[in-house]
């Protein structure tokens, strides 16, 4: 059994790494399916996966957009499992002051990435997937919830919407072996763990041989601010500074913090086999809890009046409303 907190879930067997599905005939992936492929698919599992990425310098040994491809290969294996939908995958993201002007990233403000995944959460629902699971391994964990909030209290209207941050699920299958972690040094960026992970689910596009070794620190002494993920419990979580580490920019211009040639797939299986048993375990709970085509009560999550609820959950397609009619933009 895994354990995450108080939280214990069992443990299942996946085969990686696997060829990506973002083109493939298995129609994954929302951006593959057609209307009626759609209707099929919600009439089965109403369950979407939304895989948010980002596109930054990850060294000379990992691809610009690890962090998206990581989301997304997961986010196959378990789809594979049941039978739901992937969202297309969101190539670019928020990013902290400290990543701002390093070469080969593309950041987004953080203001228009919160619109941009609002806007995904509305249109979503409109269609009738209003079971979403946001992913991210890239944190944006003082971004992303923001969105999921500020849309609640916008439409208030039923839905089950949930954001998994990877290194929170992972937890010491992340951490350095001091920690009790299978790595030498502690998860930072585009270091061992996470281009151990990357090695271990699409090898394809890395390139280990010329992957560099880089030096890290901050302004303070080490205890105060957590490193990668927030895994380790310090006293001040990393998105809650500015001004403790260096502009990477300047710092680390490689792109990579910490010792990416000490990379290896057999690291990380753990990591790996760990979120996915979470997500299944997660996607099961909600249509356990909420089957297919169903809600929690309406009339216990809104105080919208029960009649334009009604037409809102129908939908157009079934004589109701679309959720636009509420506002926009949205």
């Amino acid at each position: 059994m895994w354990k995450v907190g108080d939280f214990e879930f069992p443990e299942h067997e996946w085969q990686f790494p696997n060829k990506g599905a973002i083109e493939s005939e298995e129609k994954l992936y929302y951006h593959l399916m057609t209307k009626k492929d759609i209707e099929d698919r919600l009439a089965k599992n109403d369950v979407i996966f939304v895989p948010v990425g980002s596109t930054e310098n990850h060294g000379n040994g990992g691809p610009v957009g690890e962090d998206t491809l990581i989301v997304t290969r997961i986010a196959e294996m378990v789809c594979r499992k049941v039978g739901s939908t992937i969202l297309s995958p969101i190539w670019f993201g928020s990013h902290p002051f400290h990543h701002i002007g390093q070469a080969c990233t593309i950041p987004i403000p953080d203001q228009y990435f919160i619109d941009y995944l609002r806007s995904i959460i509305t249109g979503l629902w409109n269609t009738g997937y209003r079971k979403m699971i946001f992913m991210s391994l890239h944190g944006q964990e003082y971004s992303l919830p923001v969105a999921i909030q500020e849309w609640g209290k916008k439409y208030q209207v039923p839905a089950m919407i949930y954001f998994v941050d990877f290194p929170r699920i992972m937890g010491g299958t992340l951490m350095d072996k001091k920690h009790g972690g299978p790595y030498d040094r502690p998860f930072q960026h585009a270091c061992e763990a996470e281009q151990s992970i990357s090695l271990a689910l699409f090898p394809e596009f890395c390139d280990p041989e010329n992957a560099e070794n880089t030096e890290t620190g901050g302004l303070l002494p080490p205890g105060h601010i957590d490193r990668g993920g927030d895994i380790y419990g310090n006293p001040i979580p990393g998105h809650c500074v500015m001004g403790n580490a260096v502009i990477e920019c300047v710092s680390h211009p490689e792109g990579v913090l910490g010792h990416a040639r000490d990379a290896d797939a057999s690291k990380a299986k753990d990591s790996i086999r760990k979120v996915c048993d979470y997500l299944l375990q997660l996607h099961n709970d909600i249509l356990k809890t909420c089957p297919v085509g169903k809600l929690p009560d309406p009339q216990k999550f809104s105080m919208r009046d029960p009649a334009e609820l009604d037409l809102l959950i129908k939908g157009v397609r079934n004589g109701g409303r679309h959720i636009y009619t509420l506002g926009w933009p949205c």
